[in-house]
């Protein structure tokens, strides 16, 4: 057995994390938190369709889970909209000398970049227990540092960059936190909180300001923006019923500016149908999403990746990514020196190490 880990949330994407942590030979799961009172007291392979049982039964008790002596905890419970909450709960990892990989928090994504009131204490946890934190997932995360690093490392000069995430999420069964927080099947003018002055900015737009820093240049500006898409028809899918006149799409982005001009932008194309916002962005070939990143200049490059080649669904496979993300970075983080990580601080190895077995 390899690093002993635990797994905390059992939600839509701490379900994948932990049916991954049970299956990987050099990962140990000795624990999981479970928030819901249905769910504590069961084994962990119950929690997330394992046949075999695992002897790891789950707990709030967050005491009981630093006391067994575990090496990282993924950190997946929902924490953009309780972040004081969460943020203590990681803190006390972190001071207890267990290191945590997450997917929440993606303001920490590009943690150098992320706001003081969010990142000191965190960064003075790390330094109390000889820890490390990671953030990252598929998008913000990989598409706006791994993906696009790869495509840069193509280009003989660079004139414009940009990042996509283009998807349509009707199978997503997520309305509670994405439906609500992109304002899906809500009249246009209601305001959800991803289009709240300020929001999109601290989620994409530390990720734009890293971006920029690590090609060694300076923005004058960075911008957000948003548009809504409104239903002529209903629309009826996995995320929701959506009545005519209502939000079917979104799409927004934050851009970076330099001299007037826009240079780096991290978007998003999201529906709820293929049929919605025929003008936007399409993923290519007729797929249902894309993660893409195209670099103007010499000579000019794309990469698209597309997630569930397996078959898997692709809103399904995108959460299946997110986990992955963190996990795979389980072993740099007990490697790491103590401090809040960013994915230019981890070699391109560090995020593959024990996918085959």
């Amino acid at each position: 057995m390899g690093h002993k880990v635990i797994q905390f949330s059992t939600g839509n994407v701490g379900v994948h994390a932990l049916r991954t942590l049970i299956a990987r030979p050099d990962l140990e799961l000795v624990g999981v938190h479970a928030s819901s009172p249905h769910k504590v007291g069961r084994d962990a392979a119950e929690l997330c369709g394992v046949d075999q049982p695992t002897g790891v039964i789950a707990t709030d008790d967050i005491d009981a889970l630093i006391d067994l002596g575990a090496d990282c905890v993924v950190y997946t419970s929902q924490a953009e909209t309780r972040p004081q909450e969460a943020m203590t709960e990681i803190a006390r990892f972190l001071r207890a000398g267990i290191n945590v990989v997450g997917t929440s928090f993606v303001w920490l994504v590009a943690p150098d970049f992320t706001d003081a009131w969010l990142r000191a204490p965190l960064e003075t946890a790390c330094a109390e227990g000889n820890s490390t934190l990671y953030v990252n997932g598929i998008d913000p995360g990989f598409s706006g540092d791994t993906l696009v690093y790869t495509a840069l490392s193509l280009t003989a000069h660079a004139t414009m960059i940009t990042v996509q995430e283009i998807f349509d999420y009707g199978t997503y069964d997520d309305a509670e936190f994405t439906g609500a927080s992109f304002g899906f099947g809500a009249g246009p003018e209601h305001k959800p909180i991803l289009f709240a002055p300020g929001v999109l900015t601290s989620m994409w737009g530390a990720q734009v300001r890293s971006l920029a820093f690590d090609l060694g240049i300076e923005l004058d500006e960075v911008r957000e923006w948003h548009e809504q898409w409104v239903t002529p028809s209903p629309i009826s899918c996995t995320m929701m019923e959506v009545a005519p006149g209502a939000v079917g799409a979104v799409r927004f982005g934050v851009q970076g500016l330099r001299n007037d001009r826009t240079i780096i932008t991290m978007e998003h194309v999201n529906r709820l149908t293929n049929a919605a916002a025929p003008d936007w962005p399409y993923p290519p070939d007729g797929h249902p999403g894309v993660h893409r990143v195209v670099v103007e200049g010499d000579p000019g490059v794309e990469i698209n990746t597309h997630v569930g080649r397996s078959g898997t669904d692709h809103n399904i496979a995108g959460v299946v990514a997110t986990a992955a993300r963190a996990i795979n970075a389980i072993d740099a983080a007990c490697h790491a020196p103590a401090g809040i990580l960013a994915a230019h601080d981890l070699r391109a190895l560090e995020h593959v190490r024990g996918v085959m077995w």
